[in-house]
């Protein structure tokens, strides 16, 4: 009876932790909220931000970006990819800014902003499915 009891009791928690690991979301799925939390705050920054507050958030993005292919990569290689091409190309320009940018820099800026928007999106789209 006692055996009959313990196997029981394993076969309940073996149960109870395979339910458990089928409900489970991926690691990139907290670091994709967080990528697309701070580039929002790309698209909330105004003219007194400057160029200075570009830049911080810039680095937030960085970091975040960097995260989100360090733990998606393996599924989702094309759009990580895009995003660490994105986030390089907006790295890029940003760096290139003068104090008082031209209107060909901030208009490569801005060209490159987007293309980190579009590019998180599309990593968005596809991973949503593992992520709901």
């Amino acid at each position: 009876m006692r055996v009959s009891l313990a196997c029981a009791a394993a076969a309940a928690v073996a149960a109870v932790s395979l339910a458990g690991c089928s409900s489970s979301k991926p690691a990139y799925c907290t670091d994709r909220t967080n990528l697309q939390n701070s580039v929002k705050g790309l698209t909330s920054l105004t003219a007194s931000s400057g160029i200075s507050g570009l830049k911080t958030q810039l680095q937030q993005i960085q970091s975040d970006a960097t995260a989100v292919v360090s733990s998606a990569k393996g599924d989702f290689p094309t759009e990580t990819s895009a995003i660490t091409s994105s986030v390089n190309a907006l790295k890029s320009s940003v760096a290139a800014l003068s104090a008082s940018p031209s209107a060909v820099q901030i208009a490569t800026v801005t060209k490159d902003a987007a293309s980190v928007v579009s590019s998180v999106k599309s990593f968005m789209d596809a991973s949503n499915s593992k992520c709901s």
